[in-house]
This record gives C-alpha cells, sequence and structure tokens, in this order.
C-alpha cells in the first residue's frame, strides 16, 4: 500500500463566529472531523498545508489525518468532505473531514479526463467534455485521481456514455442514467449557415406561391 499523505491539525475548544473569525486572521482553518459512528471533533488546520493537500487530494482521495490532542495524537484516515470557500478572497473559510474505513466502500465523484485525439476533430469538429466528473463506488484506497476517457476512435457527431468507460479494478460508476460524457460537435460557425441554408430552401415554396398570387 502506498504511503498516505498526511495533514496535522489540532484541536479546538473555542467554537463560533467570533474565534473561528480570530482564528483565520491567524491562517488557521476551523473544521469538524466526524467519524462514521456521528462523533465529531472540532479541529483547526494551517491554511498552507491545508490548500496544498486539497488541490492533490480534492474529495476523492484518502489521506492520513493527524489530530493534535492534550492527551496524545490521533491518526485517522479520512477524505475532505467539504470545504467552504470565501467568493471574494478564494480561500478555505471551512473545512469538513469524513473518516472512512479502509475495507469499506464509500461513495465519491471522481473527475474525467479525456485522452486521445478523435477522428472527429481530424475532420474539423470541435471535441466538448459534458460531464466533468462521475460518482463512483469502491475502497477508498482504489478510487483513483481520475476516471480516462478514451475519445480517440469518435467521430463528428459522436459521443461516448458513461456505461461504456472502463472502470478501474474495484470500482463501480454510479449509473441511473446512462448520459453522455463527451462528444464530437460540429463548430457552430459552420453549422448556422446550414441551418440558414434549410431555412431558406423551406421559405422558398412560400414565396413562390406568394408571387402567384400577385
Amino acid at each position: 500500500m502506498a504511503k498516505l499523505m498526511t495533514l496535522t491539525v489540532q484541536e479546538r475548544t473555542e467554537s463560533g463566529k467570533g474565534p473561528c473569525h480570530r482564528l483565520r486572521e491567524q491562517d488557521l482553518i476551523p473544521g469538524i472531523y466526524y467519524d462514521e459512528k456521528g462523533a465529531n471533533v472540532a479541529v483547526k488546520a494551517q491554511l498552507l498545508p491545508l490548500s496544498k493537500l486539497y488541490h492533490k487530494v480534492g474529495g476523492s482521495q484518502v489521506f492520513d489525518l493527524e489530530i493534535e490532542k492534550a492527551s496524545g495524537k490521533e491518526v485517522l484516515p479520512c477524505l475532505i468532505w467539504d470545504m467552504k470557500m470565501d467568493p471574494v478572497k478564494n480561500r478555505p473559510q471551512h473545512v469538513d473531514f469524513r473518516g472512512v474505513d479502509l475495507n469499506k466502500e464509500i461513495r465519491v465523484h471522481v473527475a474525467f479526463e479525456l485522452t486521445g485525439k478523435p477522428a472527429g476533430v481530424v475532420k474539423g469538429g470541435v471535441l466538448e467534455l459534458f460531464r466533468d466528473s462521475c460518482e463512483v463506488i469502491g475502497k477508498p484506497l482504489d478510487i483513483p485521481e481520475k476516471i480516462m476517457v478514451d475519445v480517440s476512435a469518435l467521430d463528428i457527431n459522436q459521443s461516448v456514455h458513461v456505461a461504456d468507460v472502463p472502470m478501474p479494478a474495484g470500482i463501480k460508476a454510479v449509473i441511473d442514467d446512462n448520459y453522455a460524457v463527451a462528444g464530437v460537435v460540429i463548430p457552430a460557425a459552420e453549422a448556422e449557415p446550414g441551418a440558414e441554408g434549410e431555412a431558406a430552401a423551406a421559405a422558398a415554396p412560400a414565396a413562390e406561391a406568394a408571387k402567384s398570387g400577385d
């Protein structure tokens, strides 16, 4: 098993808007660790290590959370379950950590990554990503960073659906609807003249009839 990344946090005893605001002024982000049984521990994390970790693991990759308490340290595998961001400063305001059992399956969203150059793009089409992530089920250590989607065989007006995307070993996609993940479309600039031509062709008989009436 690959060594997990570690984030060290400290248990906090104060809560409320005032204390949390003072923490943020010190570049400390208030948060809560929740375990599977519903218990929780209020914590505080240093801004820079938290931001670096979130950039690497997002909300789908498991890591070790080291909680420093008055009674000692406790290391727990977990996920970043929710990260509330300041809309103006674009920095974390609050973070929720979710404890996981490495031997039990979880449901998380994992980003898609497209690979290959579609045949339709070579012919002048445009590749579009319709869905940026997929909900999957699997054990925490089996969850991939990204789900690779090969689009090299796609021609113009063709798409790949989630049911056709190979999943890594031990992972199952949650499929309520077999949605299109990505496809090759005709560029809008090229599609419009065709639409105008069809409209003109449809209008021609009516125009001729009007002339006959005159």
